[in-house]
């Protein structure tokens, strides 16, 4: 190495070891940037995993529900259904009754019919026994 080119070459090497000193506050100032983009990142992909797990957590209560709500819905169905059905025998019951009630008044209709006729005759004896004369009179 020769004394009268080092000069030179130490001023360049000085511009450079500035240049990299630059260089390395730019990077640590970029470093600093990108760790709090990271922080900042990491709270939104901490945010987004709590929106998700509240998102699932409201997803399986609904469900839940609905499981919940179908059973109540098919318990009332058959609430109701058992309920027509018992609507439906006490309907025949009614009906049957009716019918007895009808049969009923059938007979009785016949002899309220056999009675009229009975007393048509008792009041056609009585005429005969008015219109015939003498044998009647009180002596």
């Amino acid at each position: 190495m020769s004394p009268e080119n080092l000069e030179p070459r130490v001023s360049a090497l000085e511009r450079q070891v500035g240049e990299l000193r630059g260089e390395v506050r730019a990077n640590k100032v970029e470093v600093a940037t990108v760790r709090e983009l990271a922080g900042a990142v990491d709270r939104d992909v901490s945010e987004m995993r709590g929106f998700r797990r509240a998102t699932v957590a409201g997803f399986n209560a609904l469900r839940a529900d609905m499981v919940d709500m179908r059973q109540d819905i098919t318990d009332l169905r058959q609430d109701m259904n058992d309920g027509f059905r018992r609507v439906d025998e006490q309907f025949a019951q009614v009906d049957e009754q009716f019918a007895q009630v009808g049969i009923g008044f059938a007979e009785m209709r016949a002899k309220f019919d056999m009675t009229a006729a009975g007393q048509q005759r008792i009041v056609e004896l009585i005429q005969t026994v008015i219109d015939t004369p003498g044998d009647n009179a009180a002596d």
